[in-house]
């Protein structure tokens, strides 16, 4: 059921009927104007395909919360196939998603608009409730006038005192990009059992590593901590940036045990090149990755 009594669809004269277009437009007015993020709703969100979700956080035992709705659904219908309008109540259903947008229940009412396709999230410099600020507010992001909003974590005081540093998104810049270091990133999610399967093994690196003056090895909670330019989308992802002036970064996908790092170190960024190896009973060799939160089957309802 629509929530327009009627919604014509334009029909090129030349190419016809464009059935993924109309499968597109179908989808796209199945969903009510504003949607409420709940169990019952979250594949039908996520699975419309929209890129851009503009989110509503509020507790909905507050009846001066509630009303905010109103300007929020009358900004909606400009919008529509183009950002998806979403409430999620901070004190129900939605209060799950509120760490993955570094959000507490107290932070009610509050809006937040997410580009799907790398998360990136956007927020306003003070939350105004007005349809007229909300529509201003989406189109500015629309055209590229807005900046990502970027979390980061507090820096722990002891984070380069450790053998493995302790990055956060308001330091990753200046360690990463050093020009007199070469360091070796790991980014990973707390709940990820490669990431913990792998611990050990980086904290012997940092060990092995320590006193090396050129040399950093480090770690990055990419559940808490946002990068401009890097987007995180499996855990672990290592990454090395080598000393100097270009700004490079190189991904590192081998093994994951100390003595590959290792090699993968003393060779500059690059694993020496060796004889093939004789087949093996399949394992893991390289690891595994698993998901970041967004877009995914199993943890999908992280909006």
């Amino acid at each position: 059921q629509f929530d327009e009594g009627r919604t014509d669809f334009p029909v090129d004269p030349e190419r016809g009927l464009d059935a993924a277009e109309l499968s597109q437009l179908l989808r796209i007015h199945s969903l009510e104007l504003v949607m409420e993020f709940t169990s019952e709703t979250s594949d039908r969100i996520f699975g419309a395909k929209i890129p851009h979700h503009m989110l509503l956080f509020l507790n909905k035992t507050s009846p001066v919360q509630l009303a905010l709705q109103d300007g929020f659904r009358a900004a909606a219908g400009t919008f529509r196939g183009k950002v998806l309008f979403v409430v999620v109540d901070v004190a129900g259903y939605g209060a799950d998603v509120l760490p993955f947008f570094g959000l507490t229940p107290g932070d009610a009412p509050t809006l937040r608009l997410v580009r799907m396709e790398n998360n990136r999230k956007y927020r306003m410099d003070q939350d105004v409730f007005s349809d007229a600020a909300i529509s201003a507010f989406v189109q500015a992001v629309l055209d590229g006038k807005v900046k990502p909003h970027l979390l980061s974590a507090e820096t722990p005081e002891d984070w380069d005192t450790r053998p493995v540093k302790v990055l956060v998104g308001k330091t990753f810049e200046r360690v990463a990009f050093d020009e007199t270091k070469n360091v070796f990133v790991k980014f990973y999610a707390p709940w990820c059992s490669h990431c913990q399967a792998m611990a050990a093994a980086w904290e012997e690196l940092g060990e092995r590593y320590k006193d090396h003056a050129d040399i950093v090895i480090a770690e990055l909670d990419a559940t808490a901590n946002e990068l401009e330019n890097i987007t995180i989308k499996g855990f672990p992802t290592l990454h090395y940036f080598p000393a100097g002036p270009d700004r490079k970064m190189v991904e590192y996908k081998s093994a994951r045990d100390v003595e590959t790092f290792s090699k993968f170190l003393e060779n500059g960024g690059t694993l020496p090149e060796e004889p093939p190896a004789v087949p093996e009973t399949p394992g893991n060799s390289t690891g595994s990755e698993e998901p970041s939160p967004l877009g995914t089957a199993e943890s999908r309802d992280e909006l």
